[in-house]
């Protein structure tokens, strides 16, 4: 006869790629300054270890999305990057791991739904009239 204590338990929801990483700039944009690791923890609730939150921090610091100051003996953490700017980020990580940068941008382009096209030939647009001088190509 199988005890209570012997059924299966249920398994925990393993997270996706980069979902951990958006919950914790989610938090870091919700503090009002910079926070500790144990800040962070606490709001992502209790199941992940204090080493996985800076595990996390020290990834997002490699990506610029966050910033680390001393105070006292340990760090204080800012978010430099929202969920979207971490988005961006990897991005541009993955473009500029290819050789051939505008056949990538040309099958990126020509792969988006019409609306997406429409926001970034906007955005675009936008953004060559804020170089300086005028100049919108490299």
């Amino acid at each position: 006869m199988a005890h209570q204590d012997d059924a299966p338990q249920p398994r925990t929801r393993r997270r996706g790629q980069g979902e951990l990483e958006g919950q914790v700039l989610a938090a870091l944009g919700r503090a009002q300054g910079p926070v500790s690791a144990g800040w962070v923890q606490e709001r992502l609730g209790g199941d992940l270890a204090y080493t996985t939150v800076m595990t996390i921090l020290t990834r997002l610091m490699a990506k610029n999305a966050v910033t680390r100051k001393r105070e006292g003996r340990s760090f204080v953490w800012t978010s430099a990057a929202d969920e979207a700017g971490l988005a961006a980020l990897r991005m541009r990580k993955v473009l500029d791991g290819e050789s051939d940068r505008e056949a990538v941008l040309a099958s990126f382009v020509t792969a988006l739904p019409p609306g997406d096209e429409r926001l970034l030939r906007e955005l675009l647009g936008q953004a060559e009239g804020q170089e300086p001088d005028g100049e919108a190509e490299r």
